[in-house]
């Protein structure tokens, strides 16, 4: 029987440096902590179930104001 493959998303560089030294200063391995932000991230979202089934709803980026010079 084939072994089960799960999708594994590529995080982007800037956020794998942040999670690196946040888990170098927690003494915690990479994998807990990034677990930890992620089903945080998604009780936050609505689900109480650990993420399992929250639906997550994009919101469009308000309108930067007309006076911003970026």
């Amino acid at each position: 029987m084939p072994k089960a493959r799960y999708y594994s998303p590529q995080l982007e560089r800037d956020l794998i440096t942040s999670l690196y030294h946040t888990a170098k200063s927690r003494r915690v391995p990479m994998t807990r902590l990034a677990s930890m932000l992620v089903r945080d991230g998604l009780a936050r979202m609505g689900g109480d179930d650990g993420g399992e089934n929250a639906i997550v709803r994009e919101v469009p980026p308000a309108p930067d104001p007309c006076w911003r010079k970026d």
